[in-house]
């Protein structure tokens, strides 16, 4: 997303409350739509150290409240994180209809609201390694667009694996990171794991995992950034765990979840940065993505039924403005349909007093 806004702080005792107003330009529309974030921390609950987070943003259609409650813990041992969150979003990438030769996604009429309870456990961390472990139970509920509660959607399939209103797991996920950085370029690893629990029989039980793998090379004043997203899921699934493929930090020049929406994907990007200037930096791209054919297997088969691809690829270039007020982004991206697709927007702008 590209964003601009303004923030303020307020200190109310030891509790320090920030205030964004953010207008945020998903790059996909050539609309500008407020968000509003509002962010409470307190760092000392009970006098011993304890820190209290609460966050909430809230767009034009979602929203998303945080609660976040950490003890203080030696460095060398692993810092615990209880957390209350929920938020509630329209499902584009797996329900939306792309139109416009697949270069947009509208809405499919499936908005999902989700509730999720747990413990986030952080690894010190070793050298150029990080890990992180965490157990919550979730529960998702699937709504339309008037905040009404479905089992099915407009085509008449089932939106959820149970076949009701909703769907509860637990889920235990561990995730790994390695990142390395210099001045010639940089590595950058992370996999998710996550299991579905089977603490009571209709519960979802699942495994999925998703890997990210990053490289950059500096060319002379050039900089090569490559990277490849892969994931498969095995057991059970509600149709909204599908992995969207397309759109913004997916493929270019397509719709969200536009190319396909399968158990499994695979996604490469690669990108040349050149700087034309002190202030200016020109850069062309190549994103290309598939389901592997995964598609048929999710539940319903919602991306056969939109007419998705499940292959396409983007190709385009770009602009990079750079000043003093925040960074003023342009891209043009070219898809599989020949469709064309200006991205705009401006970054890291923000005033606060």
């Amino acid at each position: 997303a590209i964003a601009m806004g303004a923030q303020k702080s307020i200190h109310a005792g030891r509790a320090k409350i920030d205030v964004n107003v953010d207008f945020t330009h998903k790059l996909c529309t050539s609309l500008m739509f407020p968000t509003f974030s509002l962010c409470i921390k307190h760092p000392n609950l009970f006098g011993g150290s304890e820190k209290l987070d609460v966050s909430w943003d809230k767009g034009l259609y979602d929203s998303n409240v945080l609660v976040a409650f950490r003890r203080p813990r030696p460095e060398w041992r692993p810092q615990q994180c209880f957390f209350i969150q929920h938020s509630l979003s329209p499902e584009i990438g797996v329900h939306g209809t792309p139109y416009d030769n697949f270069s947009r996604s509208g809405s499919g009429g499936v908005n999902l609201s989700k509730l999720a309870v747990g413990l986030d456990l952080s690894e010190p961390a070793s050298s150029k390694w990080s890990s992180t472990t965490s157990v919550k139970f979730e529960h998702v509920r699937p709504m339309n667009d008037e905040g009404r509660l479905i089992t099915r959607d407009v085509d008449g399939f089932p939106v959820t694996c149970s076949g009701n209103t909703h769907d509860s797991m637990v889920v235990l996920k561990q995730e790994s990171r390695f990142a390395k950085a210099n001045d010639q370029g940089l590595s950058h690893f992370s996999m998710q794991i996550e299991q579905g629990i089977p603490v009571v029989s209709k519960w979802l039980i699942f495994n999925r995992f998703k890997f990210v793998a990053s490289k950059g090379v500096r060319l002379g004043p050039a900089f090569l950034l490559a990277s490849l997203t892969g994931g498969s899921i095995v057991g059970d699934m509600a149709p909204y765990q599908a992995f969207a493929i397309g759109g913004l930090g997916s493929v270019r020049g397509y719709g969200e979840g536009a190319v396909g929406s399968g158990r499994s994907c695979l996604v490469a990007n690669t990108e040349l940065a050149l700087p034309l200037n002190k202030m200016t930096e020109g850069t062309i791209f190549l994103d290309c993505g598939t389901d592997l054919g995964s598609s048929r297997l999710v539940p319903g088969n919602p991306s056969l039924r939109h007419g998705k691809p499940g292959f396409g690829y983007g190709f385009g270039y770009g602009l990079r403005f750079k000043s003093p007020l925040g960074h003023l982004q342009v891209d043009y991206a070219i898809n599989a349909f020949n469709q064309k697709t200006l991205y705009f927007g401006v970054t890291n702008l923000a005033s606060s007093s």
